[in-house]
């Protein structure tokens, strides 16, 4: 496990982590440059350490799980944070909570029960986390500088993760229940 951590993808996924209290306090004490370029810089270590896992053959299970925990919890802090400081409404992320929460809270029972084992992101999974990182730093982008463009990514970026949150979260729980039909009717036959 040791060995692991100190993988360079690992550390970098690491200094990720590092970096959220410090973008929340930005965001807090209003200093929105300073937050957006603490999140840029995030961002550019989660490309780094995909980069560098591939190139320096440095795999890891822990690497598996540590990465998209970092994302997620970069991603919800910045949601809850923003949101307290009034610059995304609180039912929007509430809704995007809610749609992390249930999948988790699923997952961990299937998981438990042994009835899936594997439970991979979906297309409009994938396109809601895009539209969410793409969001995050044009909002707090809008405070820095009043352009019109920014004003109006912000809203399409609003609107598209509202849309991708409710569409990507009703996808699962529908792929969710395809997946365990055929999952019992195989038992079924295979215990016939």
């Amino acid at each position: 496990m040791i060995s692991q951590l100190s993988s360079a993808p690992n550390l970098l996924t690491l200094l990720r982590l590092i970096v959220v209290p410090f973008t929340v306090i930005a965001v807090l004490e209003g200093k929105y440059a300073l937050a957006l370029g603490l999140f840029l810089a995030a961002g550019i270590t989660d490309a780094l350490d995909g980069l560098l896992a591939r190139l320096l053959q440095q795999k890891t299970m822990l690497g598996q799980y540590l990465d998209p925990v970092a994302d997620k919890l970069l991603l919800s802090t910045m949601f809850l944070t923003l949101s307290y400081m009034h610059r995304i409404r609180a039912w929007v992320t509430v809704l995007v909570f809610s749609r992390d929460i249930i999948i988790l809270i699923v997952c961990t029972l299937l998981y438990a029960t042994g009835t899936m084992r594997m439970f991979r992101p979906s297309l409009f999974g994938k396109a809601n986390t895009i539209v969410q990182v793409l969001t995050v730093p044009l909002v707090m982008l809008s405070e820095v500088s009043h352009a019109p463009w920014i004003a109006e990514g912000k809203k399409i970026g609003i609107s598209l993760t509202i849309a991708l949150t409710i569409i990507s979260g009703v996808h699962y729980v529908v792929r969710l229940a395809f997946d365990l039909r055929s999952a019992s009717t195989r038992t079924a036959n295979a215990s016939h």
